[in-house]
């Protein structure tokens, strides 16, 4: 079974990497970027084919190291 997880920074921390990347945009002539954020994305195939049991141990491994929960959010899809 195939999933993805997507880790993003919490509203309120900061984010220098999306802030470079959104000047970047701007000096190559990209017009309408109001702002950016960055995260990470990871494509995971879970074994089995219950999709409560994926999300189960998806969230466990996000909670023991995908993220950052202090200052990150995670959302899976299966």
């Amino acid at each position: 079974m195939k999933a993805r997880v997507v880790v993003t920074l919490k509203n309120g921390v900061l984010d220098p990497q999306g802030k470079a990347i959104e000047g970047a945009l701007k000096s190559l002539g990209v017009e309408g970027v109001e702002s950016v954020r960055q995260g990470k994305v990871f494509d995971v195939e879970v074994a089995g084919a219950d999709p409560a049991a994926a999300k189960a141990q998806l969230t466990a491994a996000c909670e023991k190291l995908l993220a950052n929960t202090v200052i990150e959010n995670y959302k899976i899809d299966i």
